[in-house]
C-alpha cells in the first residue's frame, strides 16, 4: 500500500497560507513574505473598476504602512485548497483585518520540493 501524500501536501500549503494569515494579522509583511515567490504577482480590481497591481512587494508595502495595523480581532479561513501533482489554489476569506474584508485567490506550485504562491488575486468587500 502507497503512503497517502495528498494529506501531506495539504497540511504544506496549509503551513504556506498561514503566514500569509498571520503575517496579515500582525501586519508584517516579514512574516508572510516566506509564502511567496520572489516573483509572484498581485492583482485586484479598484472602486473604479480598473485593474490594479503588480509585483507581491505592493502587497508587503500595504502590510506594513497605514491603514493597516496589526488585527488580533481578525479572522480568517481556508475554505478551499485545491491540489494537482506540483500545482495548486486555494481561497482565504478573512475579516476585519485592519477594517477591512478580503476574499483572496492564490495560485502555487511545489518549487523545489517547497510549496510557494505564486500569484495572489483578491476581492476587497464593502464594509459592514
Amino acid at each position: 500500500m502507497s503512503k497517502p501524500t495528498y494529506v501531506q501536501e495539504y497540511q504544506a500549503i496549509v503551513e504556506v497560507l498561514n503566514q500569509y494569515n498571520e503575517g496579515g494579522k500582525q501586519a508584517k509583511s516579514s512574516i508572510m513574505k516566506p509564502a511567496f515567490s520572489e516573483q509572484a504577482t498581485i492583482f485586484g480590481v479598484d472602486a473604479e473598476g480598473k485593474l490594479v497591481g503588480g509585483p507581491i512587494k505592493g502587497l508587503f508595502d500595504t502590510i506594513d504602512n497605514p491603514p493597516f495595523r496589526p488585527s488580533p480581532e481578525a479572522q480568517g479561513v481556508i475554505v478551499k485548497i485545491d491540489i494537482v501533482g506540483a500545482a495548486a489554489s486555494a481561497r482565504i476569506d478573512t475579516n476585519d483585518i485592519s477594517g477591512f474584508c478580503f476574499t483572496d485567490f492564490f495560485n502555487l506550485l511545489k518549487v523545489e520540493g517547497k510549496w510557494t504562491v505564486i500569484s495572489k488575486i483578491y476581492h476587497t468587500h464593502l464594509a459592514p
